[in-house]
């Protein structure tokens, strides 16, 4: 059966809605607020189309400020969720930084991210703003959803109708009538969660003229009742599904293949610990399952797990992630869970479900001793011990906060004692090592976008999230000359932020060489 753009849509939502810290089908229900405020006020169907899909790629781009957001308040989650209840203005953001960065952490540490947050947080959320958007656009075009109409509506993610916006580059009636109508939705959503209709009327009312359309806040309190009856249906997701105006766009083999390329880089974008990590494990998969002789089916169902495999990583912090000492038994216990999550966000539709039970497995072990459901070689396929030994290898040539990279070397010995030790199957082993060791050799240079060799390499060091000026140090070349590199990779590739930069980076195999 075609899976359709609204259910891979739909599918990803999930997974931003646990990245951002709010429950489930949030961005759902923004989707059916949105779409359903937008017959009230009378809209075309080709706004409701672009106001539906906007809805569901609203955050899609929250990677790209996760480390920033991190660095400022320490839990980026939980600074996820208490952000959106506030206005993106200066004043505000101030304020919130003052009151929760480093919220829970002892005192000298709270300092550390105060400091920080008071000196980079606002101009880093300007960046991130920036990069959110562009990234959204990425996504959309990657599956086929490149309308001029959806572009420019995406790029206004953070703007405002006051001109008080990020990055202020429209305002009033020259903002997208799809954006105006995710604005209002996205913010109602989450105040009817918190208050009922009344919490929703006081907020689009103090707002209104200032972050959203006026005229379109007026058909909302209006209407209320109405608009909202609709989140209220048994399933959410089926109601979004059956909901999408116009008729339901089908992807095509390259577009899904595209879509889920770039759910495997919105998962990496998060950590610069796993930049590139799932396109490469599953260019390792695949190589092992040709050399296992398995059929051109399975590989590609075995590639596509890969690529969604750590999806579920979303839902754990930063915090935890990128700890640099051990971890405590409570926390062991929230990554245990993640794979967990991956099955789940990818279980609602039919004909993704499949692949995302295969996902979950990478982290179970023939000895019954991994995670989350602890299976043992009795239920695991070959497939799962394929995908379980290219994560292994992969993860440990990948440098962690809490320790090195290992070289190729070390990773091989590596696979080779725990298949010893009865936890990975020795065939899968040897089929990753195989292809590990030819890759490592043959892989060259590429050089997209006719960048120079040069550039790549300030784009390599770019990626690894180094300044200007220590890239300057390391290439032994001036800032202003780093700079003036850093600008050209932006007009050759098209981007204007870091973290599109990166992403370019991971989507050519520019990472990790």
């Amino acid at each position: 059966m075609p899976l359709h753009v609204s259910e891979l849509l739909a599918a990803l939502s999930l997974a931003t809605d646990l990245g951002t810290g709010h429950p489930l089908e949030r961005a759902l229900r923004t989707c059916l607020i949105a779409v359903r405020l937008g017959e009230a006020a009378q809209l075309n169907e080709a706004i409701l189309k672009d106001a539906y899909h906007v809805a569901l790629l609203r955050f899609v781009g929250c990677t790209a400020d996760m480390q920033a957001l991190s660095a400022t308040f320490g839990d980026e989650q939980a600074a996820q969720a208490r952000v959106h209840r506030i206005e993106l203005v200066p004043e505000q953001m101030i304020a919130e930084i003052i009151r929760h960065a480093g919220y829970g952490e002892a005192l000298p540490k709270r300092m550390q991210h105060l400091v920080y947050g008071l000196a980079y947080g606002i101009m880093e959320a300007r960046e991130a703003a920036v990069a959110h958007c562009e990234i959204a656009q990425h996504v959309a075009s990657a599956i086929g959803l490149d309308s001029d109409s959806l572009r420019t509506a995406l790029s206004q993610i953070y703007e405002r109708w006051d001109r008080r916006g990020i990055p202020g580059a429209a305002h009033g009636e020259a903002l997208s009538p799809a954006i105006r109508l995710v604005h209002l939705a996205q913010d109602s959503e989450l105040y009817y969660r918190i208050g009922g209709q009344e919490a929703v009327l006081e907020i689009v009312r103090k707002r209104a003229g200032g972050a959203y359309d006026p005229h379109l806040a007026e058909i909302l309190c209006d209407q209320i009742a109405n608009i909202f009856e609709v989140v209220e249906q048994d399933s959410v997701w089926d109601t979004v599904i059956a909901s999408e105006p116009r008729d339901p766009l089908l992807l095509s083999d390259i577009q899904l293949d595209e879509g889920v390329q770039a759910i495997a880089d919105f998962t990496d974008l998060r950590s610069a610990y796993t930049y590139g990590h799932s396109r490469t494990v599953a260019d390792l998969a695949a190589g092992a399952a040709n050399l296992h002789g398995i059929s051109k089916k399975e590989i590609n169902h075995l590639r596509y797990a890969a690529l969604i495999h750590d999806v579920g990583r979303v839902a754990i912090s930063l915090k935890i992630w990128d700890k640099n000492t051990a971890l405590t038994s409570a926390e062991w216990e929230r990554v245990r869970l993640y794979p967990y999550y991956t099955e789940r966000i990818f279980s609602r539709c039919p004909q993704l479900a499949e692949i995302g039970s295969l996902a979950s497995l990478h982290r179970e072990r023939l000895d019954g001793s991994g995670y989350h459901r602890g299976l043992d070689a009795r239920m695991l396929s070959p497939l799962a011990c394929l995908l379980a030994a290219a994560d292994v290898y992969q993860s440990k040539i990948e440098e962690r906060a809490y320790r090195p990279a290992l070289t190729p070397e070390q990773s091989i010995d590596e696979l080779k004692q725990q298949a010893r030790a009865g936890k990975l199957d020795s065939a899968a082993v040897q089929s990753v090592i195989d292809v590990a060791s030819g890759t490592a050799s043959t892989r060259r240079h590429e050089s997209p976008a006719g960048l120079s060799d040069r550039e790549i390499e300030v784009l390599q060091l770019m990626a690894r999230g180094l300044s200007t000026r220590k890239i300057a140090e390391i290439l032994t070349i001036s800032p202003k000359t780093a700079d003036h590199h850093i600008q050209h990779i932006y007009n050759k590739i098209g981007i204007s932020t870091r973290a599109a930069a990166t992403l370019f980076a991971i989507q050519h195999h520019l990472v990790g060489l």
